[in-house]
């Protein structure tokens, strides 16, 4: 018997809920079926298996992502739309500390092509087109600006930067200028 009101995006919701709570990796079927005060065997009505509320909850967080980087940089150009974007990136994993994570989760090559990953890579790939990136060193940008975003924003949720009397905000502006510098040394213009 199927419970009234349960659906797969109403788990997906929770999970993104959960997520943000305790953390992604505290998000599985036991944990949402405590929520729905159900047994956690009722949940397989509406999905598979844990993988599939994660990956669920994955795709959520990159399509969510995605609109507010691209709302973000929107008529922006060069530093100002590597600024907006970086600071769209930085501004959700600090809000949304479970889904930041969950958009990191590992997808299968199909669900990724077909999720907004894509469009993430395509609104870096955009921003760098003002900077007249030529390859292969626009896709080594991308890169470096996933990996410096990633990781400032992982080490500022984790306290890294606590221990010191120079602000986070400092340095986060400190390293989108050195990041605008470095791109505009290697414009191929």
């Amino acid at each position: 018997m199927v419970r009234a009101g349960l659906t797969p995006e109403r788990l997906t919701l929770a999970g993104v809920e959960l997520a943000d709570e305790a953390g992604f990796e505290q998000v599985t079927l036991s944990a949402l079926a405590r929520r729905f005060e159900v047994k956690p065997a009722s949940l397989y009505a509406h999905v598979k298996n844990s993988h599939e509320v994660k990956t669920r909850i994955a795709l959520f967080a990159l399509a969510e992502l995605a609109d507010r980087v691209a709302d973000a940089v929107a008529g922006r150009a060069g530093r100002d739309a590597l600024t907006a974007f970086a600071n769209a990136y930085r501004d959700y994993a600090r809000e949304y500390p479970g889904r930041y994570e969950a958009a990191r989760y590992r997808l299968d090559p199909e669900t990724a092509a077909a999720s907004a990953g894509v469009r993430h890579a395509q609104m870096t790939r955009a921003i760098l087109r003002g900077y007249d990136l030529a390859e292969p060193d626009q896709t080594h940008a991308v890169r470096m600006l996933g990996s410096v975003f990633h990781g400032y924003a992982s080490l500022e949720a984790a306290g890294a930067f606590d221990h010191t009397n120079v602000a986070s905000q400092e340095s986060w502006a400190w390293t989108l200028d050195s990041l605008d510098a470095a791109l505009r040394s290697r414009s191929a213009g």
